[in-house]
């Protein structure tokens, strides 16, 4: 598997969670070791873009796999929900932070502009119950990350969309 852009071959028992991987052999310890059941998402990583509960998989299922953590995910603290995060002063006790910012990292990837339903099916848990921080940081992460829209000023022609359409001028 590739973990953070390097080839990693683990020589490990290949039922060993990625968690325990990334902890104990790469020395990867951002990504917390929480429940050990896939219920509090505190050991999220991304796994060929999709958000994954590392303490739910083994290393023998991801060979080929891209990982990556939450040390791989930007250089200085650069990526948008980082930044969002912040911005928004989530930050309590830390110990949800970098699998909630996972999750929040591959769920906007796959959708820039998710829906209220999609950010409460998050399945991350966050102890301190910082939560309405942390759905103003994916607006505030998901804001910055849109698309910009094109610029359609007064003084562009619009373009007809039917036969009809063209034959009245002026509308």
């Amino acid at each position: 598997m590739t973990v953070n852009g390097e080839a990693v071959h683990y020589r490990l028992d290949p039922e060993t969670p990625l968690l325990w991987a990334l902890r104990d052999a790469s020395n990867l310890t951002g990504t917390k070791h929480g429940c050990d059941s896939g219920e509090c998402g505190a050991c999220t990583v991304i796994v060929d873009g999709r958000a994954t509960l590392s303490c739910m998989i083994s290393i023998a299922s991801l060979e080929g796999a891209q990982v990556t953590t939450i040390e791989g995910l930007s250089s200085g603290l650069k990526h948008p929900v980082q930044q969002a995060w912040i911005a928004e002063q989530v930050t309590q006790c830390g110990y949800c932070e970098p699998g909630f910012i996972m999750a929040i990292a591959a769920l906007l990837q796959a959708s820039p502009k998710p829906s209220e339903e999609a950010i409460a099916a998050l399945p991350n848990i966050c102890r301190c119950g910082s939560y309405s921080r942390i759905r103003r940081a994916i607006n505030l992460a998901a804001a910055s990350t849109a698309p910009a829209k094109a610029d359609v000023s007064p003084t562009h022609r619009l373009i007809p969309l039917s036969s009809a359409e063209a034959q009245s001028p002026g509308q």
